[in-house]
């Protein structure tokens, strides 16, 4: 199978290449930046350590650390930003389900969770690839962009409706990061850098709903380290726009 060759070959050039070859184009800023955000994500978890909802406090940090390596990885056009995505969307689907983000937790458990695999595949294959872990980027044509625009609109405001009847916890924002990371994630398959566009959306949008859990729900500052990775993933989404730009 074309996936298992792509997968062999994939390790047997990182193998060779090794971790200062893998590191040796990365600045000074991403390296502290990587770090930086490390630490305030398991300072923050440990912090607000649940003792008594164990299961929510691993969550939270497994995900939130996971979470921006992969995010910064996408950042550098990195293939194995798919291999820090699959924990992470393990991790916060079901941090998302404990309190009640449905939309959130049907995006990764259902659709997110696959297209890790589905995006390793693409991302994998020798004529997309610019270099041993790295992929070439692409632009989107202005028709496409309104196109999106347009159905992203209706797509936000017809699941709203939904994640109201299910319940949920701020289904407007809730909807609008649901809708807007699908999209996100098929313009990433497609490595078009108009997805970082989408991303800041999908993480404005995400950190409110956190911030809601964190203050306004009863026992939700267990996630304080989630609240603050995805405040570093909007940083980093300005970033990975720029640094697609190249």
């Amino acid at each position: 199978m074309k996936i298992i060759d792509n997968t062999k070959q994939y390790f047997v050039a990182n193998k060779q290449l090794g971790v200062a070859g893998y590191f040796a184009d990365w600045t000074t800023w991403e390296k502290w930046w990587g770090i930086i955000a490390t630490l305030a994500i398991g300072i923050a978890s440990i912090l607000t350590w649940d003792v008594t909802n164990q299961l929510a406090s691993w969550l939270a940090i497994i995900s939130g650390i996971t979470g921006i390596w992969c995010v910064l990885l996408v950042a550098k056009k990195r293939i194995s930003n798919y291999i820090f995505g699959l924990v992470n969307v393990i991790a916060y689907a079901w941090a998302a389900y404990l309190w009640h983000i449905y939309g959130d937790f049907m995006l990764n458990a259902f659709y997110f969770l696959p297209m890790q695999f589905v995006g390793w595949y693409y991302w994998t294959k020798p004529k997309v690839m610019d270099g041993v872990d790295k992929v070439a980027v692409k632009k989107l044509t202005w028709q496409t962009s309104l196109l999106t625009i347009v159905g992203a609109g209706i797509a936000v405001f017809g699941y709203k409706f939904v994640l109201t009847a299910m319940g949920g916890n701020t289904p407007l924002l809730d909807a609008t990061s649901t809708v807007f990371s699908v999209i996100a994630m098929i313009y990433m398959l497609m490595r078009l850098r108009e997805q970082w566009i989408l991303w800041i959306i999908v993480n404005v949008a995400t950190v409110l709903i956190w911030l809601f859990i964190c203050f306004r729900v009863e026992g939700g500052m267990v996630n304080f380290g989630m609240l603050i990775m995805w405040l570093a993933w909007t940083i980093n989404s300005g970033y990975g726009y720029f640094n697609w730009k190249d």
